[in-house]
């Protein structure tokens, strides 16, 4: 890391690379793209251990072990996303040994992306800077909930035009063009991306298990086993396990889970829907892109 030289890490949750290749056009504009690269969100690809996995540098077993007051497991009540500040401070200190000043910021509103672009003086005195922005993750659960957001992302084409609007919109795109004129390093990630689920795959669970439409975790459950990736030990694959008949079933390629109970009326309801956490090239192949400006 180049000491003159801050590096402005943006990671934008649920950022599809399709997503992407849209936004690096109007990114390019102002930037430099030095590397482009691509790597496998883990499993399963949803925030709570996908972010959180990329901040600690550790899995999510790992990071129960060695965070047992921080880690929330899916039937722990709270945020699952709120010490990520922690997990990277805690990976700098023991993968570089060394003191990088650094900060740490999530955006979740408009105003707090306005704020970033008011402190970026401050900013550039730090090593690095991790800023988070959460609104695709936003829309995408908006899109669940909402009627007009189902109508204004219809299908993938849609989803993507919608994202660039977001964008071209942004204070992020602000605080870009304000970075284009410092020397800088700019870091473009995301932790996973999102599918649009057409099939409905049914599944039964206890009432302790977790309630993502990708994955599941729990004991006694009965899946429908072509559509699905299975671990029976979550150990081997570095999960936790909360008992000791835990397994993990990952919706494969665009199905989701839904209960016999109320069938009908989930499966009209998720139907066409972005979701995530299971197994899908949409949701694991997830883009890292390295500008400088020109």
């Amino acid at each position: 890391m180049e000491e003159d030289r801050p590096t402005f890490f943006f990671l934008i949750d649920n950022l599809r690379y399709d997503q992407w290749r849209v936004i690096n056009e109007i990114i390019t504009e102002y930037f430099r793209l030095e590397e482009e690269d691509s790597y496998y969100s883990i499993l399963p690809t949803a925030t709570q251990y996908a972010r959180n996995a990329i901040f600690s540098g550790l899995t999510p077993l790992e990071m129960e072990r060695r965070f047992p007051d921080h880690w929330q497991n899916d039937n722990d009540e709270g945020g699952k996303n709120m010490h990520e500040d922690v997990f990277l401070a805690d990976q700098i200190k023991r993968v570089y040994r060394k003191d990088i000043k650094h900060s740490y910021t999530k955006i979740l509103t408009h105003e707090q992306g306005k704020d970033v672009l008011e402190n970026l003086n401050n900013l550039m005195n730090n090593d690095l800077n991790v800023l988070v922005y959460n609104f695709v993750d936003m829309l995408s659960h908006a899109r669940t909930d909402m009627a007009m957001i189902r109508e204004l992302a219809n299908d993938d084409a849609a989803y993507r035009s919608l994202t660039l609007s977001w964008f071209e919109h942004s204070p992020w795109l602000d605080v870009l063009k304000w970075l284009a004129q410092q020397k800088v390093r700019v870091i473009v990630t995301t932790d996973h991306g999102t599918i649009r689920v057409k099939k409905p795959s049914k599944i039964v669970g206890d009432r302790n298990t977790n309630t993502n439409l990708r994955y599941k975790q729990g004991k006694n459950l009965n899946y429908q086993d072509k559509d699905v990736f299975v671990v029976k030990n979550p150990h081997d694959a570095q999960l936790p396990k909360l008992n000791i008949s835990s397994v993990y079933t990952f919706a494969k390629e665009d199905a989701y889970f839904v209960y016999p109970n109320n069938y009908n009326q989930f499966v009209n309801h998720f139907y066409g829907t972005f979701q995530h956490g299971g197994i899908s090239l949409e949701e694991i192949i997830i883009p890292f892109a390295t500008y400088t400006p020109k």
